[in-house]
């Protein structure tokens, strides 16, 4: 097992509803577009697939999906939405579990690269996704750029949403490259908070690059979101895209 945090049942169950507007038609749409051009006529392999907020979707599309997933829990949601001959999920780390067969695409989405917590273990999922591409098919990935722009001197803490119903911020370890993100989430209307916190290493795209160079993958396109819009050194995030040489 790798050093990825695991998702607990309760978790688990609320994730769907917690994430309602990441699962929106105007969310997904350009999402789905994207992986489903890439995938072509060949099949998929979502790693970290979860609940199958993406996954299923896909498949629904006409596109073959297989999943990876560490979680039990979040994998027993999914699978109340679809059942394992359709989409078929192995439960393993993304670093190093192997599902049989050859896939034209394989995708990481929603910052999940960022649970592995050591370098080593990122550049393993590199290879990982590696192993299973075909020759000529494409590694994405989803990923926020770190926001250490927003530190000013002595500061180690960034807010990213502040909202009746949720307050979060990260808090930076600037030496091993490791975040904590904490949640604060009202739950119903006595006042009351649930914290939360998980930890993240993140990189940046340049790291991710040598990643890929290391896989033997290489850099064929980077956009600042699913629905192609520039990469530039103002976008919060990027989704990049490495080719595996035919």
């Amino acid at each position: 097992m790798t050093s990825s945090e695991l998702w607990t049942r309760a978790t688990a169950d609320r994730y769907d509803a917690e994430e309602a507007e990441a699962s929106s038609a105007a969310v997904l749409g350009p999402t789905l577009a994207f992986l489903a051009e890439l995938a072509g006529d060949g099949r998929a392999l979502e790693f970290a697939i979860g609940t199958g907020r993406v996954g299923v979707p896909l498949r629904e599309r006409g596109v073959p999906v297989v999943g990876i997933e560490l979680s039990e829990h979040m994998a027993a949601v999914l699978r109340r939405k679809i059942d394992e001959e359709t989409l078929p999920v192995v439960i393993g780390d993304m670093a190093t579990t192997v599902v049989p067969g050859g896939f034209t695409l394989v995708y990481l989405v929603y910052n999940t690269i960022t649970n592995l917590l050591t370098q080593d273990e990122q550049v393993e999922c590199f290879r990982n996704a590696a192993r299973h591409l075909e020759p000529g098919g494409r590694f994405v990935i989803e990923l926020g750029v770190p926001p250490l722009r927003l530190l000013p001197p002595g500061q180690v803490a960034v807010p990213f949403d502040v909202s009746q119903q949720h307050l979060g911020f990260d808090t930076f370890d600037l030496v091993e490259q490791i975040l904590v993100s904490h949640h604060f989430t009202r739950d119903g209307d006595d006042g009351h908070y649930r914290r939360e916190n998980s930890r993240h290493r993140y990189a940046w795209p340049a790291e991710l690059d040598l990643m890929a160079r290391i896989a033997g993958l290489e850099l064929e396109r980077r956009v600042a979101d699913w629905d192609g819009s520039p990469f530039t050194q103002d976008s919060a995030k990027h989704v990049s895209v490495w080719r595996k040489p035919a």
